[in-house]
């Protein structure tokens, strides 16, 4: 068996092979209009990603978008770090996130990027609509034409003075806000 299995992987005599999910496309994941979808701009980690998938099931997101390139299969270390959350959050899968967001812009929804050199708060751009909470990469965050297609762009309030979290972290604090605004929408 430990030929069959990366190297360094926790087993008990036991392994099964199981298929990513099938990725739905924009027009199932984002009718009808209501809720939180998470959209990952370049977010290659395969850890991050997994942590974000776990945030996101815990907070009752609708689903996720990721990108065709430029992100991680929802297997190995993300399956194993999002604890079953890749088999209850739905996804997609696209090949550029600008026209997908315009699709969803389409459908009702409004695109909320997360910058730390956003000018408000979360708390102040959130509104109850339903909302496509973008992230970007810990590196780069989220894109220029990326961020152009978002309706407002939104920071963490840190009062701590530290200007900087890892993005699964950011994301978890980002979905509780978003979910929980929309809850009371």
């Amino acid at each position: 068996m430990a030929r069959q299995l990366p190297q360094g992987a926790a087993h008990q005599g036991l392994a099964l092979k199981i298929d990513e999910p099938e990725p739905l496309s924009i027009a199932e994941l984002g009718t009808p209009a209501q809720g939180v979808i998470v959209m990952l701009d370049q977010i290659t980690d395969p850890q991050n990603v997994g942590a974000i998938f776990r945030s996101a099931a815990a907070f009752g997101v609708r689903g996720a978008i990721l990108q065709d390139r430029h992100a991680p299969t929802l297997s190995g270390v993300l399956a194993k770090t999002a604890v079953g959350a890749i088999d209850k959050v739905p996804y997609s899968r696209v090949v550029n996130l600008s026209r997908a967001l315009e699709e969803l812009a389409d459908m009702g929804w409004r695109a909320i990027g997360l910058a730390g050199e956003a000018e408000e708060t979360l708390d102040i751009v959130l509104d109850g609509t339903p909302t496509v909470l973008v992230l970007g990469s810990e590196g780069e965050g989220v894109r220029r034409l990326v961020a152009e297609h978002c309706d407002a762009m939104g920071k963490i309030a840190m009062p701590g003075g530290f200007e900087s979290l890892n993005v699964s972290a950011a994301a978890a604090i980002a979905l509780y806000e978003a979910s929980r605004v929309s809850r009371k929408g």
